[in-house]
């Protein structure tokens, strides 16, 4: 694995993170008690306003308990994006159901209009749950994922899968720091608007905690059940009675230190992420045959990562080439995921009119979005790209 000078996202450790952690060291609090798992859960609710939040060792482990939580069970389904990493997914099976996967839109998320058109004319609902035409079994779950910290649109949606008792668990792992400023849900931070919300904190996240996720929701019964669950589901911790089976998914506290430090400086790791979008917009629309995704328009973005589209035809060249030329100059590139529903696991699962996706994965490129980015750094990347 050659070193890249100049990385895809890693993170910018520049506060209080080793004052925090030598506090954890020094007092012998380091493990899934201290005061600082309260206090970067208390910090993730007043940030995103969310009612309650239970920190667990990473945003698959979250996604997983949401599900569980949301009521899906072993034999039901849960619809998803194929655009996803597969780490959405794999929480479905994990809880023994199975995925019904769906198109992308052109920001990369779920498309909720061919959502609404399945769940409208491939569903039945029936004693108060929907039921898949196809297999007839229950679709008990949605997992609108929040790709690249784009905000996925859902005022039609939600309403719908409502009316149709789909419980929304949004995967927000990509979008710490997007708020929606339009539509119904405007002012409300992605993942506070389902049943339940995730976040990650993994090394490449806009923030990280080395490792550890989030779960977010307003219902405080959900909030208490969470944390029952992610600690061994203990119903008395004096003489070990447990009533359900439960997982050792809590964060630690050296974790937990290291996010407080790490959400101090969100304000400024976002504007930074800003700048560097911007930057890339206004050099890569001079170049023929590039351009720069756009978020929506109805949120406003993290720029978590940047997303370059390439017309091979004006272009001349495919994002293979241009990848390769990249890494030989130390510039770390990646592709779009692999689409799920052609992965080795997932093949024989159900899919509906996948188009979209596929063009996105051939014609897009990760750029790097590090907020340490320096301007001479982004310089010599749109250099590079100007062949």
């Amino acid at each position: 694995n050659i070193m890249y000078k100049i990385p895809l996202s890693v993170p910018s450790l520049n506060g209080n993170e080793l004052q925090y952690v030598k506090e954890c060291i020094d007092t012998e609090w380091v493990s899934s008690a201290g005061k600082y798992v309260d206090l970067f859960e208390q910090k993730i609710t007043e940030y995103t306003g969310s009612k309650y939040a239970i920190a667990c060792v990473n945003g698959t482990a979250a996604l997983q308990v949401s599900l569980r939580l949301a009521g899906v069970g072993a034999g039901d389904e849960v619809i998803v994006s194929t655009l996803t990493f597969i780490a959405s997914v794999n929480a479905i099976t994990y809880n023994n159901a199975k995925p019904i996967f769906l198109d992308a839109d052109k920001y990369y998320n779920i498309d909720a209009e061919k959502t609404i058109e399945f769940i409208k004319n491939e569903t039945v609902f029936k004693n108060g749950f929907t039921y898949n035409k196809k297999t007839n079994n229950k679709i008990t779950a949605i997992i609108p994922v929040h790709v690249w910290g784009n905000a996925c649109w859902l005022d039609e949606l939600i309403e719908l899968c409502n009316k149709q008792n789909i419980a929304i668990v949004e995967d927000a792992c990509e979008s710490l720091g997007t708020f929606y400023n339009n539509g119904k849900y405007e002012g409300k931070h992605t993942g506070t608007i389902g049943k339940l919300g995730c976040l990650s904190f993994n090394g490449n996240k806009i923030i990280t905690t080395g490792g550890g996720g989030m779960i977010l929701t307003a219902d405080e019964s959900l909030s208490e059940k969470a944390k029952y669950l992610t600690t061994q589901a203990k119903d008395d911790p004096i003489r070990y009675v447990h009533d359900e089976i439960g997982y050792n998914f809590r964060l630690t506290n050296i974790q937990a230190a290291l996010g407080v430090a790490q959400l101090e400086q969100l304000p400024a790791i976002l504007k930074r992420k800003k700048e560097i979008y911007s930057f890339y917009q206004s050099t890569i629309e001079n170049i023929e045959g590039l351009s720069l995704s756009n978020p929506p328009d109805y949120a406003d973005n993290n720029h978590w990562l940047n997303l370059l589209q390439i017309d091979k035809k004006v272009y001349k060249e495919d994002r293979q080439v241009l990848m390769k030329r990249l890494e030989e100059n130390g510039i770390q590139t990646r592709p779009v995921w692999r689409l799920n529903h052609e992965q080795k696991p997932y093949k024989d699962c159900q899919h509906y009119k996948i188009e979209n996706a596929k063009k996105l994965v051939e014609n897009s490129i990760c750029l790097p979005s590090s907020s340490n980015l320096t301007n001479e750094n982004l310089n010599k990347i749109v250099s590079q790209l100007n062949g």
